[in-house]
């Protein structure tokens, strides 16, 4: 591959598209970044928690790995995992180059703990302002360096044209302006797809239209099934489902339901620092137990000026609605934040299509396994950014390895394009009360019915580039189809009528398009 050829274009604007941005740049090379919004618009921008590295003087990277693997339940890839550990402290001193402004006590860095953490190992910056500060700073960074960027620009389709070709249609936000982008590796870095979900911390783009894309290209897909839902999001009738970081929990805040009872001992393995997919479940129950609309997060016990100077963010927004969060107990339930799975990569970024690499949350490079560590995601865009411009410096063919377990699905013929959104309203509903935070055989089926229905609806004939609506039921239906086929219940995907692991599900599960 000639130098010239290895000019990315990058889609996405989160931590790992602006990380691999800046890094390429640096390294001589001339990226184009797309974004589908603004530049600034992203999941990046909403993380309160933090980012996990190993940097405290009582941590390690064998800490780090080994929270890491336990929280994934028997899923992670162990070696990405020691990579992830390993270089993530390396990143920060990146971002510190950078500008980010990380918050200090004494002159050091500020460490918080969150939930499944056996250390404090939590970076922070303007308090719970963490994903601001760094988006903030590598686009003011990407902007200083002349980095050609297109805001309100999206992929539509991919085409693979044998050997390493890749085609990019790209088009306006409105879908016209066809533009076809060839001779440039394509490094997607577009995201997740909470907003998916009828409740949800996620921006309303985050609708995974990246795992569509590549999937339809031919693109390997792996661990879908798992998304992690974030149990305290604010719970009050017409307003946002603003996260509230469990970082509150790690500082001492309690949870409480409807009665003022601290509720969480009632169940099994549940406490305010157990793993989320714990905490969620255990209020979601608590939640059908009481017929109450929310629980309640009691941050009282800790001192009214630390909340202040660690939370300002979450602190001004209550402020919004009349609540104090020294005084008040905060309205929360859980809602869909994290999308664990997505196109499947090997160590170096690279997917099993030749010419597309992957990064970032819409990747699946296995280092969080069944349920994502606190705060790791952050961390993953940056050294795993990092691992694909080397490979657009220095790449060889590769990809990721075969998954345990397959399922091909075959093309749907459309009827033509319905851009309404009705469609996704309907994705939405199904995918939140059919393939959430509990989950049954019979349930999914249905969903998988209705979102191949809705997928006929809604996907073009011909060589027209799917829209949203059919990008937003593609990704949808991979989602179930696999939650579906995964027989057991393992770190974020529970399933009521197999209530347990299974040692032959101890395997990542894969999906691929049927060739012809």
């Amino acid at each position: 591959m000639g130098q010239e050829s290895r000019h990315p274009l990058v889609v996405g604007s989160g931590i790992a598209g602006l990380f691999v941005a800046l890094r390429s740049r640096e390294a001589g090379l001339r990226p184009v970044l797309i974004t589908k919004s603004r530049l600034e618009e992203s999941n990046t921008r909403y993380a309160q928690g933090g980012l996990a590295a190993a940097v405290g003087d009582d941590d390690s990277v064998d800490l780090h790995r080994t929270d890491t693997l336990a929280a994934g339940d028997g899923l992670v890839n162990s070696s990405a995992a020691r990579v992830l550990a390993t270089e993530t402290p390396r990143r920060v001193a990146d971002l510190v180059r950078y500008g980010v402004p990380f918050d200090t006590v004494e002159g050091r860095i500020a460490l918080g703990r969150e939930g499944a953490h056996s250390r404090a190992r939590i970076l922070h910056a303007g308090g719970d302002a963490t994903g601001l500060q760094i988006e903030e700073t590598l686009r003011r960074r990407a902007l200083a360096e002349g980095i050609e960027v297109r805001e309100r620009t999206v992929l539509r389709r991919l085409i693979a044209r044998g050997g390493h070709s890749l085609v990019a249609i790209l088009s306006d936000d409105r879908g016209r302006s066809l533009e076809e982008v060839g001779d440039r590796p394509v490094v997607l870095a577009s995201g997740g797809a909470g907003s998916l979900y009828r409740l949800s911390s996620n921006p309303a783009v985050a609708t995974g239209e990246g795992v569509a894309i590549a999937f339809r290209a031919g693109a390997l897909v792996t661990d879908i099934e798992f998304i992690q839902f974030h149990p305290t999001a604010f719970a009050r009738e017409g307003a946002p489902h603003y996260l509230i970081t469990e970082a509150l929990r790690g500082e001492g805040a309690v949870l409480r339901n409807d009665a003022g009872e601290r509720f969480l001992a009632r169940y099994p393995h549940a406490s305010e620092l157990a793993p989320r997919d714990i905490v969620t479940r255990a209020i979601q129950a608590e939640l059908e137990r009481t017929s109450a609309p929310s629980v309640f997060l009691d941050a009282t016990a800790i001192p009214r000026d630390r909340l202040l100077a660690r939370f300002p963010t979450i602190c001004r927004f209550l402020t919004a609605y009349g609540l104090d969060l020294s005084r008040d107990l905060i309205p929360v339930a859980p809602a869909a934040h994290y999308m664990i799975g997505g196109v499947a990569t090997d160590l170096e970024g690279r997917t099993s299509l030749a010419g597309l690499l992957a990064c970032g949350e819409v990747a699946s490079t296995g280092v969080h396994g069944a349920n994502r560590l606190a705060s790791n995601s952050l961390s993953e865009g940056l050294v795993f950014g990092e691992r694909v411009v080397r490979q657009l410096l220095h790449g060889t063919p590769g990809g990721p390895a075969a998954p345990g377990a397959m399922v091909r699905l075959s093309a749907i013929a459309g009827r033509g394009a319905d851009e309404g959104g009705a469609v996704l309203d309907e994705v939405r509903r199904v995918l939140w009360d059919s393939v959430g935070i509990v989950r049954t055989g019979t349930g999914l089926r249905d969903a998988e019915r209705t979102l191949r229905s809705l997928l006929e609806r809604c996907e073009p004939s011909g060589d027209e580039a799917p829209g949203v609506a059919a990008n937003a039921a593609m990704t949808a239906r991979l989602i179930a189809r696999a939650a579906l086929t995964r027989e057991e219940s393992r770190g974020a995907h529970y399933r009521k009528d197999f209530p347990r692991p299974r040692a032959e599900w101890r395997k990542v599960l894969g999906l691929m398009v049927r060739a012809g």
